[in-house]
């Protein structure tokens, strides 16, 4: 039996998560839409606007940025932290690593706060597109224009340079580390082999790839931009070179806006640009709708650890916990 609890987030949902069982909502008017069992609250955490939000690696607290320059530590308890800022800059990237460990960018400008607090310089000569820590070591992916740097950022060795023509946005590694896949400004994504440098073209997208998420046990890279789900295998020695991906929760008119995969299934939430959203199965492409079409474009999606509740928001500040 599915049921869904909505809420009025009142501004574009930037992201959605969960600290440790609480959902909370990174809306775009600055604040949090925090709900517990005492009921909602709201934290007020940039002044200018949020652009970006990422739980920490531990889960133990939400990390934000904005256009007041500030990237801000958000716990359980609502307690807001100044982390980093950069005066008179919009932060519109962030990524959370291991250790505590924060990237973060706005332009051309890319930084990393470390473990024990230091910065480090990490920008580009070209603008920053997308930040991704890898899943073992302090290692971070800068995608960039006509590429991507890899920076072990708490040692003085050398960047790897990763190059390919085009703007490249989005950066995620695979759960195994074995491989780098950023969305680019074109409508296609593209990915390198790390053990080798081999480049992975992956096209035919009707728009632009905004969201990806791997499955459970990585064997596939979920994505949006098509009407449908695209998964791109990367089991084998390939990846998803000569092996077709599959197209799950297919729809006419409407593009797929957000996927997040299950944390244990093989199964993924769909939000579709109508605010449709449903779940899908990878053996046998089986469905089940979960929100009816009928607002804006779902604009984020999230699962509890545990895969049993679904947070979904919309860009016109509908949000949502969907309980399977």
């Amino acid at each position: 039996m599915v049921s869904v609890a909505p809420y009025d987030a009142g501004s574009y949902v930037v992201a959605a998560a969960f600290l440790d069982t609480d959902p909370v909502f990174a809306l775009g008017d600055g604040t949090l839409l925090m709900l517990t069992s005492d009921g909602e609250r709201r934290v007020e955490v940039h002044g200018g606007g949020l652009l970006a939000a990422c739980m920490t690696q531990d889960k133990s607290a939400i990390l934000t940025s904005g256009g007041d320059g500030r990237v801000m530590r958000t716990d359980a308890e609502g307690e807001a932290t100044l982390m980093a800022e950069l005066p008179r800059k919009w932060i519109d990237l962030l990524a959370a690593g291991p250790q505590g460990a924060i990237a973060f960018a706005s332009g051309r400008t890319a930084m990393v706060r470390l473990p024990n607090g230091d910065l480090r310089d990490v920008s580009p000569s070209r603008a920053v597109g997308g930040l991704a820590f890898a899943p073992r070591g302090l290692r971070l992916a800068v995608a960039r224009y006509d590429g991507a740097t890899l920076h072990w950022v708490n040692t003085e060795a050398p960047a790897q340079e990763l190059s390919w023509k085009g703007a490249h946005a989005a950066a995620a590694f695979s759960p195994d580390g074995k491989y780098l896949v950023t969305t680019m400004q074109e409508n296609a994504l593209h990915g390198w082999r790390l053990s080798d440098g081999q480049d992975m073209r992956m096209t035919g997208y009707p728009g632009k790839v905004k969201s990806m998420h791997w499955s459970a046990k990585g064997r596939y890279l979920a994505t949006s931009g098509a009407n449908a789900a695209i998964l791109w295998p990367f089991f084998g020695k390939t990846g998803p070179m000569g092996q077709q991906p599959l197209q799950l929760g297919a729809r006419g008119d409407q593009l797929v806006s957000q996927v997040a995969c299950h944390p244990a299934e093989e199964v993924v939430a769909i939000g579709y640009q109508d605010g449709m959203v449903l779940v899908a199965r990878f053996a046998d492409s089986q469905e089940v709708l979960l929100r009816r079409p009928g607002g804006s474009p779902v604009s984020a999606l999230c699962w509890d650890a545990g895969g049993t509740r679904l947070l979904f928001g919309t860009e016109a500040g509908e949000a949502g916990v969907i309980s399977l």
